[in-house]
């Protein structure tokens, strides 16, 4: 497990943190200026910055997938995209000013929602998750503790896969080359593993149905979440930041070109 220092953000009621984190998805997929894109983008990597909690080099060495994602997305619509001030044209790479700053915006895009969701991931547990969403959402509990059981069986099975891995090689089974492997891997390993989480899945639905999972009412928890000053801090700073990005975007651009939509005449 990794260590990391706890913040104000992971004190934000998960429940409004995930609609938050849901509405930012929106923003970002309907802002077509880039301008105010590059400037939300900002915006949100200080957040993830600052208050994430985990130290730089692992944020940084989390943040080079990102990387690859900005580039693989922008330079499809680089090279081959539409516009009229052309730059570079060899067969079919056909590169120009308006496909060259749309490649841009769409790279944009996809970082800044991986950024949404890695700020969503590293400050929220699942479990203040679940009980936020059966206690502001009125989630029935027979789902949300059902969720969080599969979760605490993940692990378990990951075990079981590892012990029978090890279980074939004490027995000196081999592993077929060729089309026949794909079946002979699930023959050794799907079929056991399946059994078992069928068999672990009917004992915890037993256990559930005991204690009036499905039909209680007026259930109390362990833990109890609710909402504090935290979560009105964080969204001041979207709503801030949302507008500060408008408002720079638009008065003071960067790119000579705004809105990336490609208009024919």
């Amino acid at each position: 497990m990794f260590a990391f220092e706890e913040t104000w953000l992971h004190r934000v009621n998960p429940s409004l943190k995930l609609f938050l984190s849901i509405g930012m998805f929106f923003i970002v997929l309907l802002t077509d200026n880039i301008n105010v894109l590059i400037n939300i983008t900002a915006a949100q990597l200080l957040l993830l910055l600052l208050f994430s909690g985990h130290p730089l080099p692992r944020l940084l060495l989390m943040f080079l997938p990102f990387g690859l994602l900005f580039v693989s997305s922008s330079m499809s619509m680089m090279l081959f995209g539409k516009g009229d001030t052309t730059w570079l044209h060899i067969g079919l790479v056909h590169v120009t000013e308006e496909s060259f700053f749309r490649g841009i915006h769409i790279g944009l895009k996809t970082v800044n929602m991986a950024l949404t969701g890695l700020m969503f991931a590293l400050t929220t547990k699942p479990v203040a998750l679940f009980y936020s969403l059966m206690q502001q959402c009125k989630l029935p509990p027979k789902y949300a503790y059902s969720f969080m059981a599969a979760l605490r069986l993940m692990p378990i099975m990951v075990d079981e896969f590892r012990t029978l891995r090890m279980a074939l090689k004490v027995r000196g089974v081999k592993r077929r080359v060729g089309i026949g492997s794909v079946y002979e891997s699930l023959r050794l390993y799907a079929i056991p593993l399946l059994a078992q989480s069928i068999r672990r899945a009917q004992r915890i639905a037993v256990a559930m149905e005991a204690k009036r999972f499905s039909s209680a009412r007026g259930r109390t928890y362990y833990y109890r979440i609710g909402f504090s000053m935290r979560d009105l801090l964080l969204l001041l700073y979207l709503a801030a930041g949302i507008w500060a990005a408008m408002y720079v975007g638009q008065h003071f651009p960067y790119f000579h070109i705004g809105d990336v939509r490609y208009n024919v005449n």
